[in-house]
């Protein structure tokens, strides 16, 4: 089982900051890294979090930087270490310019990049950037569709409800081929169902063992409703805050977890240092 760091930069994560941790978590053993997205924050908001009990984000934060500026600096700095989105706002973006800078990131990181995508919780994000947030749903299968169809080499093109592109060329491709691993996010039914059609891999986020297992029979059930066998897809899990211990690492290894993502919201090297240590201690 590997180890990955979910870490957000920000206004309050200096430029220093970002390459010594980058190089640091490069050598350390740790596999992967991993940073959101929003580009707007609210002081006040009627959307519920999913992953807290009080519905609001902790921390109350008021910005952090774009997943694919922070990870293509990490990239410019790194050698070994992958990065991914956790998780990237699919139905809030245009896809063209997704597909863009998930290509370059892959081609600048020499094929490092893992691409996690979500429809996205946050309501009042989508209104204020003018995206219906009633159909995401159904735009996130067509925009990562209309990502494959540019992705591929040679002439690109798509024609879908929400999107439709005409013959065009989209270069560079991205290193991996046909594409970086698409790893969906989210806990309900119809996030599993994405997995199971359109996905590489399930993220499930603040899982405890117990969680992760039922969210992981569940998966099982939507990929046998579509004849795909179940070691298609990988399974990254971000544990439960109490869920960072010896006997949880175990837990999580029995149940096949290939990667276990560890939220590290840490912005100093001394500390991000101790607390890789005891992750990894558990490793």
């Amino acid at each position: 089982m590997k180890i990955g760091a979910h870490m957000a930069f920000g206004h309050f994560t200096t430029r220093e900051y970002i390459i010594e941790a980058a190089r640091y978590l490069d050598a350390s053993g740790i596999d992967s890294l991993w940073a959101p997205e929003h580009v707007l924050f609210f002081p006040e908001y009627a959307s519920r979090y999913p992953y807290a009990r009080d519905g609001k984000i902790p921390g109350n934060p008021k910005g952090i930087l774009d997943p694919f500026s922070a990870l293509t600096f990490a990239a410019a700095v790194t050698e070994h270490l992958r990065l991914g989105t956790g998780i990237c706002l699919v139905p809030q973006r245009n896809p063209v310019y997704t597909a863009r800078v998930v290509a370059d990131l892959d081609y600048l990181s020499g094929g490092r990049f893992d691409f996690g995508v979500g429809i996205g919780w946050l309501e009042e994000e989508f209104d204020n950037l003018q995206m219906s947030f009633a159909d995401r749903g159904k735009r996130t299968i067509e925009y990562i569709e209309v990502m494959c169809a540019l992705w591929a080499r040679g002439v690109s093109e798509y024609k879908g409800e929400t999107y439709q592109l005409q013959p065009c060329y989209a270069n560079p491709n991205p290193v991996q081929q046909p594409h970086p691993p698409i790893i969906f996010g989210g806990e309900s039914e119809a996030a599993l169902a994405r997995v199971a059609s359109h996905g590489d891999g399930w993220y499930g986020f603040n899982r405890s063992p117990s969680s992760a297992a039922e969210g992981i029979e569940r998966l099982k059930s939507h990929l046998r409703r579509v004849g795909r066998p179940f070691d298609e897809v990988k399974l990254f899990i971000g544990p439960d805050a109490g869920c960072v211990d010896r006997a949880s690492f175990q837990a999580y290894r029995e149940l096949g977890v290939d990667q276990l993502i560890i939220p590290l919201g840490v912005a100093d090297i001394d500390q991000l240092r101790r607390r890789v240590d005891g992750v990894l201690e558990f490793a």
